[in-house]
């Protein structure tokens, strides 16, 4: 397949999974129609002679952050949306600036000097053991400060649901004991 058809199928399916993601009404599936964008946009950063930042495309987005959104999904139990719109307008005004986006993107790509006119990277530069080496040798502390507040973030985030969950079991046997206190409490009468 020549690299020109390739690309333009490889956009197209990018195109059509960003699509879909956004007109389907299950979030399980929207999730996995974004899980599928992600894939295509690291095949295109392949494509593109960038082996590192499509394994980190495939590792870090298609693989934590949909593993995220999924537990997410499923903890909250908002597998469907609603088909009416929460704020009116809603659907309007998106359309409205997706339209402006669209034609902002066309001026941009439309200019002559300023946004592909730069010389190419070095390959030495967007190789993995370059950035590696760089992640852990200059830049070692704010990698583990971002290691630190993600471990942080979860386990505020497991806490913040075991409380609501330990609310909910109490609420759940509080509601029940209510329930069967008059029925006890007429047994007691009868006898």
């Amino acid at each position: 397949m020549p690299g020109g058809l390739l690309f333009y199928a490889i956009a197209v399916l990018i195109l059509a999974s960003g699509i879909g993601m956004l007109l389907v009404r299950n979030t399980v599936y929207s999730a996995l129609l974004l899980v599928f964008n992600f894939l295509n946009v690291a095949l295109l950063y392949l494509f593109l002679g960038a082996p590192f930042i499509a394994i980190t495309q495939i590792t870090v987005y298609a693989g934590a952050i949909m593993v995220l959104f999924l537990f997410v999904i499923m903890l909250l139990g908002t597998e469907q949306l609603s088909p009416k719109e929460v704020l009116k307008g809603q659907r309007g005004a998106a359309f409205l600036l997706a339209g402006l986006f669209i034609v902002e993107m066309i001026f941009v790509f439309n200019q002559h000097e300023g946004l592909f006119s730069g010389e190419a990277l070095s390959v030495v530069f967007v190789s993995p053991a370059q950035i590696g080496k760089a992640l852990f040798t200059e830049y070692a502390l704010p990698f583990e400060m971002v290691a630190f507040i993600l471990v942080a973030a979860t386990i505020g985030a497991v806490l913040f649901t075991h409380k609501d969950k330990q609310k909910r079991q109490i609420g759940e046997e509080l509601s029940e004991a209510n329930t069967q206190l008059p029925v006890e409490m007429g047994k007691e009468e009868q006898q």
